[in-house]
């Protein structure tokens, strides 16, 4: 039986920025400066992947490429894409610092985690410069995993491909993927996972499936919530999570199961 000896964590959504804000409205706003108008649900879709990467799958989008089609009277191409991104970056980074705030029970379910012996990696759709501000403010705030990948420090290839969490293996020196839990918030990180063949575990609370804000998830009523959380459930088990917690204070316990299973 292999032990479970190291946990690789998302950032946004699941670690800090509770339903992930940071990236949706300005997601909507370079559109809107194309003269393209996406919708929040359009934005979010692709939520975890590469950001250029993300821009590139929402005018994929059959309704996003049939109104750029419309506007512009051809399809979008790799210039249009360079350019919807440039404008992403800069306006993304001068916000960034303000959605740096641990979701709640975070730290103090990582740090618990680490007095037991457990080292913790990340991943993140983030670029390097990025997360340059986000793990700097995160730590003053009392937050900071053992490592964090990139996919600016594996060639570029972000999720769903899983070189993160194999680069995040090698440098916490985990040797097998039996060893190791991804926990993310997005279909994007349970596919990261899925592809690399770790325990994939989706959380429901602060994430960007739901996309909603701490004060709006705490003022929902119990049919609501178990509403959401079934749905949130389904669609990550149709992507091939393993387990779906509702709360990251369920993954201690979660861990000593899968240790004692057999």
């Amino acid at each position: 039986m292999t032990k479970i000896k190291g946990i690789i964590f998302d950032w946004a959504g699941t670690t800090v920025d509770f339903g992930c804000f940071a990236p949706v409205n300005v997601f909507i706003d370079i559109f809107k400066a194309a003269e393209v108008t996406v919708t929040i649900d359009e934005a979010r879709e692709p939520m975890g992947m590469l950001k250029r990467d993300h821009i590139q799958t929402m005018l994929e989008m059959p309704r996003i490429q049939q109104l750029w089609q419309k506007q512009y009277g051809k399809a979008h191409s790799e210039q249009d894409i360079d350019n919807l991104y440039n404008q992403f970056e800069k306006l993304l980074m001068k916000n960034l610092k303000s959605f740096t705030d641990p979701i709640i029970n975070v730290t103090e379910v990582i740090d618990d985690l680490r007095e037991k012996g457990y080292v913790i990696g990340s991943t993140t759709g983030y670029t390097r410069e990025m997360m340059k501000i986000v793990s700097s403010a995160a730590k003053e705030k009392g937050y900071a995993p053992d490592h964090i990948v990139t996919a600016d420090d594996v060639g570029g290839y972000g999720r769903p491909y899983p070189y993160m969490i194999f680069e995040n293996m090698r440098q916490l020196e985990l040797q097998s993927v039996h060893e190791v839990i991804k926990v993310g918030d997005t279909v994007s990180d349970i596919k990261e996972a899925v592809n690399s063949g770790v325990t994939a575990v989706g959380i429901i609370k602060g994430s960007s499936v739901v996309g909603l804000r701490e004060n709006e998830w705490n003022n929902l009523n119990k049919e609501e919530k178990n509403k959401i959380i079934e749905e949130t459930k389904q669609k990550f088990i149709a992507n091939g999570a393993d387990y779906v917690l509702q709360d990251i204070t369920e993954l201690p316990l979660l861990i000593e199961e899968l240790n004692k299973k057999e």
